[in-house]
């Protein structure tokens, strides 16, 4: 799984240009058909995808294109998911989080519980992807935020923080970045993964 731009023109420009990398072999990825469509709920109402699908030029190994703004097997996009661990890393309970986002209190719930399980790793990764991208830690190191949820929030958006300012991406909404380095699998099974360094 590779996360990429949102515009399918851009994915294709890319791809043209042979700038996509296979994340197993690093060899040049090429098209290669397209994955189903995906319907998913945004901030603004349901928004379509339909993923690109890519295979190395040099391990053969395929992989679907996964336009940033999704999550693995989530319906909801990853600022929409985001917001609502946001209100949680607040206090909200997941009743009232459902309410402000219009989401099912089930969606909700299963986001805090996958969450609250893998917060201690989140923080850990996403604390390690800032200090090696920021350039002056004691200006954008996360204070502890009195919760495991809280602080894998706080260390997300340190991280994303750093990303903006190293990468020049000021206009990328936070979420995104974070969906971007962990390749869409921000509440997948078996994610955090290693090596500690962001795959973007």
């Amino acid at each position: 799984m590779v996360t990429v731009e949102v515009t399918a023109a851009a994915v294709e420009q890319r791809l043209s240009a042979g700038e996509l990398s296979c994340p197993d072999c690093g060899g040049v990825l090429a098209r290669w058909g397209w994955g189903r469509s995906r319907s998913l709920r945004g901030p603004g109402g349901v928004v379509v995808v339909r993923p690109r699908r890519a295979r190395c030029r040099s391990c053969e190994a395929t992989h679907i294109l996964l336009p940033v703004l999704s999550l693995v097997r989530r319906a909801d996009t990853a600022e929409v998911v985001g917001a609502g661990l946001e209100l949680a890393a607040a206090g909200w309970g997941s009743r009232w989080i459902a309410e402000r986002l219009g989401r099912p209190v089930t969606t909700v719930r299963g986001w805090l519980r996958c969450w609250s399980r893998r917060a201690g790793r989140a923080a850990a990764v996403f604390t390690s992807w800032l200090v090696a991208l920021a350039d002056d830690l004691a200006a954008v190191l996360p204070s502890p935020a009195g919760t495991a949820v809280a602080d894998a929030v706080c260390a997300a958006a340190g991280f994303a923080f750093a990303a903006r300012a190293r990468l020049g991406m000021l206009k990328v909404p936070t979420w995104l970045l974070v969906s971007a380095a962990c390749r869409g699998c921000l509440l997948a099974p078996g994610w955090p993964w290693g090596p500690a360094r962001p795959r973007m």
